[in-house]
């Protein structure tokens, strides 16, 4: 997206032509500042090319210190399927068996002391991965990317990461967004709920105070974020699909925002599609816009006001007029790159989102104090002194 837009207080860094990353990468070799990467993962994706090749290009990354990958759904033949993937890098390598028996019971400990983490999912998996690397190494940043990014390169690694380790940017959190295209126009939970819902949210009594940092990051919703050590302890997020926008969200609480930086990472961005799911909203894009929707209205301040059934109600009428009439600005978008369009598609998508909106204001109103996040890695420690510890001895180190 080769523009200089500055909007708000988080600063964009833009991808101006196509410039030699090989530069960037030296600087990080030569800085020797450690940087952990966390690969969430589940089992069924073990076998992917896609994971296939982003090991591949990794190989090569030096400035690498240590990979921790969180292993869902996975059986002991799964984590030897993992460990025989991951052989070839050629720095420390941790898996961590998410439904192991070590790390099962440490999970049970957590529920018995009222720090439930969340049901298996993203979310989880990440946490627990932070919670590891925070204690088994001494990385100064911590990244997180997806698993299933089809045309990885390491270039996106090195743009992510750059902001954070080297000292003369001055950034605690570097966010990736890119754009996401393939023969369409892609990112519809990005374009088509998140967009207009914090429009809906953003005119209305009772919202004032929701999460400003989302309105001012292209792509909030990514699987690309790196984070300083200190921020990495103290965030907190919920374990479903509402896990990067409830990370985001929580960022004024931990971060100043001008520390944070979102960086294009990507020419272009492919990765594996999720389904609309139109008949089952426990999978899909139907549970993601619910999830992503009850992590919004769950992340408004303790001190506001909750919002009133009234107020919701005109907040969902909000979001359909809002992202019904971006369609006309998304169809001129796609027919002046040559791209398809299927408007009655996206209408659809619309209808499907909002009610899911619907439900997550329905279970929003069952519990409004709810919070958004689960416990930090930072409030899991002082609960429970040598959580991190245990836990790190729990993975299964590759070399």
């Amino acid at each position: 997206m080769a523009d200089f837009y500055q909007h708000g207080p988080i600063a964009t860094l833009h991808r101006l032509g196509n410039p030699d990353y090989s530069v960037l990468e030296e600087e990080l070799n030569s800085l020797h500042t450690p940087l952990a990467l966390i690969l969430p993962c589940h089992a069924r994706d073990l076998s992917s090319p896609a994971l296939a090749g982003i090991v591949a290009e990794l190989r090569g990354a030096r400035f690498i210190h240590h990979l921790v990958m969180g292993l869902d759904g996975a059986d002991a033949s799964d984590v030897a399927l993992a460990r025989q993937l991951l052989s070839p890098l050629p720095f420390p390598v941790s898996i961590l068996w998410n439904d192991g028996p070590r790390v099962s019971a440490l999970l049970a400990e957590l529920e018995a002391a009222g720090l439930e983490p969340g049901p298996m999912g993203k979310g989880r998996n990440m946490r627990l991965c932070l919670a590891h690397t925070l204690v088994a190494t001494q990385a100064a940043a911590i990244a997180i990317h997806d698993c299933d990014i089809v045309n990885y390169r390491r270039q996106l690694l090195v743009r992510l990461a750059f902001p954070v380790l080297h000292p003369d940017m001055g950034f605690e959190v570097s966010k990736g967004y890119s754009a996401r295209f393939s023969r369409k126009l892609d990112g519809r939970v990005m374009r088509l709920l998140l967009t207009p819902l914090l429009d809906a949210m953003d005119h209305l009594p009772g919202f004032e105070k929701s999460p400003g940092p989302l309105r001012f990051l292209r792509y909030p919703i990514s699987g690309e974020v790196c984070l300083s050590r200190r921020v990495a302890a103290s965030l907190r997020f919920p374990s479903d699909w509402g896990v990067e926008t409830g990370m985001m969200a929580d960022l004024a609480r931990v971060c100043d925002t001008r520390r944070v930086c979102q960086v294009d990472i990507a020419e272009s961005y492919d990765h594996k599609h999720q389904s609309l799911s139109e008949t089952d909203p426990a999978a899909g894009l139907n549970k993601m816009a619910c999830d992503v929707a009850l992590c919004l209205l769950r992340s408004l301040p303790k001190n506001a006001d909750t919002p009133s059934p009234d107020t919701l109600q005109h907040m969902l009428q909000r979001y359909s007029d809002t992202a019904t009439s971006l369609l006309r600005f998304y169809a001129a978008d796609a027919r002046m790159n040559l791209l398809e369009h299927d408007w009655s598609q996206e209408e659809q998508t619309i209808h499907l989102f909002a009610e899911s909106i619907r439900r997550a204001i329905t279970r929003f109103s069952e519990a409004p104090q709810t919070p958004a996040g689960a416990p930090s890695c930072a409030d899991i420690e002082a609960a429970l002194p040598g959580f991190g510890t245990a836990l790190a001895s729990a993975a299964s180190p590759l070399n």
